[in-house]
């Protein structure tokens, strides 16, 4: 069996500076960038000639915008949606001068003291305004990440903003580590329920017993299991790296984080992101080797 995956990352884990962002990701072979901040600066407020500039800079470098990583979505329900509809179609018109396929997306926190469960209808009918956004940009999907917290946390919260909007035009970014820190089972029960919403995962575990994230494969996400079964009903997408690591113990075991690293990219966001890369190839390679 053969697996049609491609590597990506949020590479603003790295560093902030594009030309090291790029470095790190040329460093670990990888050719696809999330693009959620440079410089400092979240991407769903960048100009449109920083867009161009940043583009540009990309392409020369041989790397193409897998997804723009944008907040949209990560605001209390209740807070004036007017304005974030606004940056909501900036965003979208980012994607484009990107020509990102994916923008990602969130569903709201409820106010202090109030669960998101009762706002289910609000957080619907500003979903639907921005699947209704997104109609201008064909080319463009809108993927609901399972953040903790947000209305759509579980599976079968997702299922209902899904059923909602019954649009092919929303998916969701599935993500293990959110899952395990949420208390969901993520393998077979949140895979089987959005199997065939899942158009892009981004690769981050965690340890059930605290929350805390690891390298794939390395947690309570069955991160090698997803890959399994995504592999075999032949997805054909993005694996995002979102290493979100500090000082992880079990590095002096992943050999192939021993990449040659530019001498500008030599930080723990660097190390950090090339463990996280060798942590997914070891998994990868592990599939082959199951596979052959």
């Amino acid at each position: 069996m053969n697996h049609h995956f491609t590597i990506t990352g949020f590479a603003d884990e790295i560093g902030p500076s594009l030309t090291e962002q790029i470095a790190v990701l040329q460093a670990n072979g990888i050719r696809h960038i999330e693009i959620r901040g440079i410089d400092g600066v979240n991407v769903a407020v960048f100009s449109d000639d920083q867009a161009h500039a940043y583009h540009e800079t990309l392409t020369a470098a041989g790397i193409q915008v897998s997804s723009l990583g944008s907040p949209i979505g990560k605001i209390t329900i209740t807070d004036d949606f007017a304005p974030h509809l606004a940056k909501f179609k900036h965003v979208l018109h980012l994607a484009a001068l990107f020509e990102a396929p994916y923008v990602r997306l969130f569903s709201f926190y409820a106010p202090a003291g109030e669960r998101i469960a009762s706002y289910q209808a609000e957080v619907i009918t500003r979903w639907q305004q921005f699947a209704a956004a997104a109609k201008a940009y064909p080319q463009i999907t809108l993927l609901h990440e399972n953040e903790k917290e947000i209305f759509g946390e579980t599976p079968e919260a997702e299922l209902a903003l899904f059923d909602a909007l019954a649009d092919d035009q929303v998916q969701t970014a599935f993500d293990p580590a959110n899952f395990v820190q949420g208390g969901v089972t993520v393998f077979p029960h949140a895979y089987d329920l959005l199997k065939n919403r899942i158009a892009y995962v981004h690769i981050k575990d965690a340890i059930a017993s605290d929350g805390h994230v690891v390298p794939a494969g390395f947690g309570d996400g069955q991160v090698k299991k997803v890959l399994a079964a995504l592999a075999a009903a032949d997805y054909h997408g993005f694996l995002s790296l979102e290493p979100h690591l500090a000082e992880f113990g079990g590095f002096a075991g992943l050999e192939q984080t021993r990449v040659s690293l530019p001498p500008a990219a030599q930080g723990d966001g660097a190390q950090a992101f090339s463990t996280a890369a060798a942590a997914l190839r070891k998994l990868l390679q592990e599939l082959d080797e199951a596979w052959q």
